[in-house]
């Protein structure tokens, strides 16, 4: 009878100090970090006075600078490409013929010109070795030109929604829902707004640029200006200045 006493009374023991340890183990678990918040208390959304509140500003943010620092290599990439096709169409400028000015302002007139698809017709490749080079040249500035809107008009969407996220993460009246309708909304609403005002822009600036430093009338000037936007170049009206040139 003692001796099973004794080993009911170190089973007790025994058992007892195992519930200890899982109880000490799950507080250390539970335990905040440094700033008096655990890593789960900071992801999770918090209520207040009948307001959820999620803290959706530090990510947005950092997004944001990812997208931004990726932004860096497309002007980089812009720049070989219009220096290497400058370059080469200025050692063949022979091999062009139309209305020249400067060796090197017609040869970066010409590149910006055929990466825009403008194409007015003032300055034309001559040779076999120029029309190959001008159709390889006009394809991947094509394709330069697509990537360089896309990163240009997300950058300045992106933006936005951070000016957007801080104010309702100041306000602290909406929901992790309504945050991504409303981000949602804005963003359509920025991209109409910005293609809008650039074209708006473009007509003026080159309009008024047209008539004063070409010499054209106003309708010839809108005419011109509407033929480059659009990427038409009928060739009748360009520009053929060197001031012209290096505003194109």
């Amino acid at each position: 009878m003692g001796s099973d006493e004794a080993q009911q009374l170190l089973l007790s023991e025994s058992m007892e100090h195992s519930h200890l340890n899982e109880k000490s183990d799950l507080l250390q678990r539970r335990r905040p970090r440094r700033g008096g918040t655990s890593e789960t208390d900071i992801n999770m959304p918090q209520e207040q006075n009948g307001v959820l509140q999620t803290p959706l500003l530090p990510q947005c943010i950092d997004e944001k600078q990812e997208a931004e620092f990726n932004f860096r290599p497309v002007f980089l990439c812009l720049a070989a490409y219009l220096g290497t096709g400058t370059l080469c169409f200025f050692l063949a400028s022979y091999q062009i013929q139309g209305i020249k000015t400067n060796g090197f302002l017609d040869a970066l007139y010409f590149c910006v010109v055929t990466m825009t698809t403008v194409g007015y017709g003032d300055l034309v490749p001559n040779s076999t070795i120029a029309k190959l080079l001008a159709c390889i040249y006009v394809f991947t500035g094509m394709a330069l030109g697509g990537l360089i809107l896309s990163k240009a008009a997300d950058y300045i969407v992106e933006k936005e929604e951070i000016f957007v996220v801080k104010a309702m993460h100041k306000a602290e009246k909406f929901g992790p829902e309504e945050i991504s309708k409303e981000l949602g909304t804005n963003k359509s609403k920025y991209k109409f707004v910005l293609a809008a005002s650039i074209f708006l822009v473009l007509m003026i600036v080159g309009t008024v640029f047209l008539y004063f430093i070409e010499k054209l009338d106003f309708v010839d000037a809108l005419y011109c200006v509407c033929s480059t936007v659009t990427t038409l170049g009928y060739g009748d009206k360009s520009f053929s200045t060197a001031a012209g040139r290096t505003f194109a």
